[in-house]
């Protein structure tokens, strides 16, 4: 577990623990003299840090302000900005999730004037329009978004075209793909996350639910049991059942896949630097992968929106939040620097799970999605997404992460979509699906217990 760090971490603790994360240099703004940024962080990992700690550097240069980064998981930052706010002691900027924003702003902690400010600053349109709607909360934007990762359907153009099927362009026709896959092939169709009562069935659930167009809840009322999704119960059995190998998690899905064994996969845009063999811990172990280290990636296409009908490609959204009673200046010019001069940088901290959320500016509106696609990917960074994948690749990145979407985000029911993803309510009740209870019985079930934990808030 994590250790909870305390709002202002002793400079003794910051030297050794805050190496930097997205600390930017410069800003639209004049600079703010003898004054400091105290930022939390939840990219922690050492190579993460060292590379934030130039960006810093950088940023200190600029405009004379030191950062100081805290390297924070985000359940310690939930603790630790109610312990400071108490105390009038909070940082300055917090990267932090999307469900994070509602849950702060609910309860005060957020100086929104501040970041829609910043917004302003940058020019609103030229941000992702999803993401922004994932922080107006109450029609005030409440955070600055930087930067996500969505689900993509990664698959073996070569293993399709075998089976005899068309790349899917909707849930129900991926689920038929998947199903004739395992008939003709004798493979997994589509690996992913479906063990009852886990995280990784949790997000396979809202995954495929909502790109089927299937909402948990809308305006207060619980619609997990609607028509919608009810026939997405019944896909994702269907696509459960196209499994040779039983159950996957996050981790077997995609070992089937990296060893040959699934012809599709939901993951992550995490997979694209092991599909290329560039992450030793995760290597490919295909058969033809000992001979071709790259066959994976020579062979796979992504599927990165799953329905044009219903463009809601389940992710995560990272903004800068600006605590009430932050140094409210200074925070300013280090997120305006960190969003422009510095944010391929920022970008390039973990290329494959940073996707801008701010497309470009006024000027060149695809300014950083193009960028992004020139950076390296994997731990050394060795070859980009261009390179490996093709220009067209971060076009379909483009719309993947413009369609971004968690249930609840933006709208006064993030909250109980938070808790109803975080205690696992929806996976909790998918067993009975597995067992042979009806769709319409399943998908009655969870609305009974996501209306348990309604009448909890």
């Amino acid at each position: 577990m994590t250790p909870t760090f305390k709002p202002r971490i002793a400079a003794s603790i910051a030297a050794v623990a805050a190496l930097a994360l997205f600390a930017g240099c410069s800003s639209e703004s004049e600079p703010v003299a003898d004054q400091t940024v105290t930022f939390w962080t939840p990219q922690t990992t050492p190579e993460r840090l060292a590379a934030q700690e130039e960006i810093a550097a950088a940023f200190t240069e600029e405009t004379g302000i030191e950062v100081e980064v805290v390297p924070m998981a985000g359940a310690d930052q939930d603790q630790a900005l109610v312990t400071g706010a108490a105390s009038g002691d909070v940082p300055d900027v917090i990267l932090h999730a999307s469900t994070q924003t509602g849950a702060w702003n609910s309860q005060g902690l957020l100086d929104t004037a501040a970041a829609a400010a910043v917004v302003d600053t940058l020019g609103q349109e030229t941000f992702n329009e999803h993401a922004i709607e994932a922080i107006t909360l109450d029609g005030q934007i409440s955070a600055v978004p930087s930067d996500g990762w969505t689900h993509v359907i990664a698959y073996r153009a070569d293993l399709l075209e075998k089976a005899g099927v068309e790349v899917p362009s909707s849930v129900a026709e991926l689920a038929d793909a998947a199903t004739t896959i395992k008939a003709e092939l004798g493979i997994t169709g589509l690996a992913l996350g479906t063990q009852a009562g886990t995280a990784s069935a949790t997000e396979g659930i809202q995954s495929i639910f909502q790109s089927a167009g299937c909402d948990l809840v809308v305006d207060g009322e619980v619609a997990i049991d609607s028509d919608a999704c009810t026939d997405a119960a019944e896909q994702f059995l269907e696509l459960r059942n196209s499994s040779v190998a039983g159950d996957f998690d996050v981790t077997s899905a995609r070992a089937a896949y990296m060893n040959g064994d699934a012809a599709m996969l939901l993951f992550s845009t995490h997979i694209l630097d092991e599909l290329a063999g560039l992450d030793e811990a995760t290597p490919a172990t295909c058969a033809e992968c000992a001979d071709s280290p790259t066959f994976l990636a020579d062979n796979t296409q992504f599927i990165t929106v799953v329905d044009e009908e219903h463009p809601a490609q389940y992710g995560a959204i990272l903004s800068y939040g600006i605590p009430t009673g932050a140094n409210v200046e200074a925070a300013q010019q280090y997120i305006e620097y960190v969003m422009s001069t510095g944010y391929v940088d920022t970008l390039a901290v973990a290329t494959e799970g940073r996707i801008p959320l701010r497309n470009g500016t006024a000027d060149d509106p695809t300014e950083f999605i193009a960028a992004w696609g020139d950076l390296g990917i994997g731990p050394a960074h060795e070859k980009t997404s261009v390179e490996i994948y093709g220009e067209e690749f971060v076009s379909g990145i483009e719309s993947g992460i413009n369609a971004v979407y968690q249930w609840g985000m933006g709208t006064d029911d993030a909250t109980l979509a938070g808790l109803v993803a975080s205690q696992g309510v929806l996976a909790g009740q998918i067993d009975q699906l597995y067992t042979g209870t009806s769709a319409a019985d399943v998908t009655a079930a969870m609305r009974a217990a996501v209306e348990e934990v309604q009448a909890g808030l």
